[in-house]
C-alpha cells in the first residue's frame, strides 16, 4: 500500500472513502508481491495495480460492492484450463485478494500507517469483521486486538513479515 500512500493520504484530507484491495497470498508466479494494492474512492476513481490488469475490472466491482455494502470480501483469481475464459492470471499462479472498505470508522488506523515514513508499520486486519490496527515498533492505535493477535502482529512486525495468521480455536479464532 506504500506505493499509493500519497493518493490515499489526499483522499483521507478530503474526507472520501474507499475500499482497498490488497494481496494477501501469492501461490505460484504472480505479477506482483503480496503487499501490493489497488483502492477504488466512491467516485469510481481507481489508483494503484495489483495484478498489471489481468484481473483488476473484477477488483474493481469487489472495491465498488465493499463501498456499498461495507463488508469484507476475499476471493482468489487464478488460472486453470476449464477457467480459460474467467477472470485469471494468465502467468499461472494465484493471487489471493482482500478487499476492505475506509470510512470514518476505520480511516485513523490507516492513515497511521500511511503516515509513517521510514518506520516499520503494520495493518493488522480483521478479515472476517474489518477491524482494523495499526502497529508500530512502540505504538498501536485502532480496534482493540486480543492480546495473542498484537504478539503474533508484533513479532511479524520485527522479522520483517507479511502474512495471513489464524490465532485461536473455535469460537475464539480470528484471521487476521
Amino acid at each position: 500500500m506504500r506505493d499509493i500512500a500519497a493518493q490515499l493520504l489526499e483522499w483521507h484530507a478530503a474526507g472520501k472513502d474507499y475500499a482497498v484491495a490488497s494481496i494477501i497470498g501469492i501461490g505460484g508466479s504472480a505479477p506482483r508481491p503480496v503487499g501490493a494494492a489497488l483502492a477504488v474512492d466512491a467516485d469510481g476513481t481507481v489508483i494503484g495495480s495489483i495484478s498489471g490488469g489481468c484481473v483488476e475490472g473484477a477488483v474493481y466491482e469487489l472495491c465498488r460492492e465493499s463501498l456499498a455494502t461495507g463488508t469484507t470480501i476475499r476471493e482468489t483469481f487464478g488460472y486453470s484450463d476449464t477457467d480459460a475464459f474467467a477472470v485469471g492470471l494468465t502467468c499461472g499462479g494465484t493471487i489471493q485478494v482482500f478487499v476492505q472498505s475506509v470510512t470514518e470508522s476505520n480511516r485513523d488506523a490507516v492513515e497511521q500507517v500511511l503516515r509513517a515514513e521510514g518506520e516499520a508499520v503494520a495493518l493488522v486486519r480483521d478479515l472476517d469483521s474489518g477491524a482494523v490496527m495499526a502497529l508500530g515498533t512502540w505504538w498501536s492505535s485502532g480496534h482493540e486486538f486480543d492480546e495473542r493477535v498484537v504478539a503474533e502482529a508484533q513479532a511479524m512486525l520485527d522479522a520483517g513479515a507479511t502474512a495471513v495468521r489464524t490465532i485461536g480455536c473455535g469460537d475464539d479464532e480470528v484471521t487476521v
